[in-house]
């Protein structure tokens, strides 16, 4: 029975040395930063980009290098007319065998071009997974943003809420006594019940932003999210200027450096066009062997002859309308990036002074005009309305604090893609 007891023993000692060796569930979260870091090492998509991109820069080296060389073999006169001797596939045993190795080559310079036109496409898919990855983390930015504004409207809602809570009371306890109406109890039991709601309807989008968050991520298993935190802190006004924002923009933004990308792939491939005007040759040595020994040597020239001037000329005119479309397509690209630059900015300093007005003006005020309606409502100076009203304001303030904290980072975080980097 006590050996029996030291196995059992030795058994759960093992068994709760596992449970604690098994790796815990990751934590991230509670600032942006490390859930961009998690993102751009974890994300799928981000990181199929990220091969396409080295799957274009593998072709650069492929679009130079010359054809393969080509290997011919003639068997001449396999059947052995006019010989004592019978059909014969063997080179000795034959008539004659020609063997013939030829390159082609192309024309002066078509190399060096097909080699630029693949490192532009290379240099496309680069800018393409950078503008990826600045999309990815926007989404990213914005869902925090949301979420930590959310909480905090959850927390400002829960103190409303137990504001209330307390007008209602006041109420009761006056209506009880005498000094008030039955009415002012129920309007605030009506408030209090309107305010749940909204408590519920919040934890509900929370939750569902949550979500969102993951998916941004990857949907990956094992890990615990912690509450967005603290929201990013906003450059100050000296680097918000439009001018030095739009050298930026130009010298960053992903779109437009795969937009610059493509007019050179598009000039090269309209380069390479034109060179087909000349022909491209083949050199060829031909040794003919008859029986054991090779009787003869010869050289072999060979050319392309570029006669079909009307197509040559279509592909031409072709290429240089390309060239014409992906020029058009950056200036349009850079109007709209400048464009959307402008009006985010202009948003951002909205915000920035309304959050200035709400914080230092308004909301003080508002939870004066509380306090001060609540004092004179408890010594019957004042009716239930005006604590209703001004209850109403309180949560009206708080609100709009809110809001422009969240829009601040949502221009901020607009600004940055339009950029191509954080500020």
């Amino acid at each position: 029975m006590t050996s029996r007891l030291v196995r059992l023993a030795a058994l759960l000692s093992v068994a709760v040395a596992s449970v604690h060796a098994q790796p815990a569930g990751q934590m991230i979260g509670g600032e942006v930063e490390s859930l961009l870091e998690f993102a751009r090492s974890r994300h799928p998509e981000f990181a199929a980009l990220r091969a396409e991109a080295a799957a274009a820069a593998e072709r650069i080296e492929p679009a130079g290098a010359l054809p393969d060389p080509m290997f011919r073999t003639e068997l001449r006169d396999i059947t052995n007319e006019g010989k004592d001797a019978s059909t014969n596939l063997l080179p000795p045993r034959i008539g004659s065998t020609r063997y013939i190795f030829s390159q082609s080559v192309p024309w002066f310079g078509k190399r060096d071009l097909r080699r630029d036109v693949a490192g532009a496409g290379a240099d496309e898919a680069q800018a393409r997974a950078r503008a990826g990855w600045i999309e990815l983390a926007t989404r990213i930015k914005l869902a925090y943003a949301q979420h930590h504004v959310q909480l905090v409207s959850l927390r400002y809602a829960q103190e409303n809420l137990d504001l209330m809570r307390r007008v209602a009371e006041i109420s009761r306890t006056r209506y009880a006594s005498g000094f008030g109406s039955q009415q002012d109890a129920l309007r605030a039991q009506s408030e209090i019940i309107a305010m749940e709601t909204d408590i519920v309807m919040l934890e509900g989008e929370s939750k569902q932003t949550a979500a969102r968050i993951r998916a941004l991520l990857g949907r990956p298993d094992n890990l615990t999210l912690r509450p967005p935190e603290k929201l990013r802190s906003l450059p100050p006004p000296a680097k918000l200027e439009m001018a030095a924002l739009e050298d930026r923009l130009k010298a960053n933004n992903p779109q437009l450096a795969a937009d610059d990308a493509r007019i050179s792939g598009a000039e090269k491939g309209r380069d390479l066009v034109e060179r087909n005007r000349y022909p491209d040759v083949s050199f060829g040595v031909s040794p003919t062997q008859v029986g054991k020994r090779v009787a003869e040597w010869e050289l072999m020239l060979e050319l392309n002859i570029p006669l079909q001037q009307e197509s040559r000329r279509a592909q031409e005119r072709e290429a240089e309308l390309m060239v014409d479309a992906a020029r058009l397509r950056r200036q349009g690209n850079l109007n709209q990036a400048l464009a959307e630059l402008s009006e985010s900015l202009a948003g951002l300093e909205v915000a920035r002074g309304l959050e200035s007005l709400v914080g230092n003006g308004l909301l003080p005020q508002a939870e004066l005009n509380l306090n001060s309606a609540l004092a004179a409502y408890e010594n019957g100076r004042a009716d239930f309305a005006a604590v209703l009203d001004a209850h109403r304001q309180l949560r009206r303030a708080r609100g709009e604090l809110v809001k422009a904290r969240g829009d601040q980072q949502i221009r901020l975080a607009e600004i940055e893609k339009m950029l191509g980097e954080d500020l």
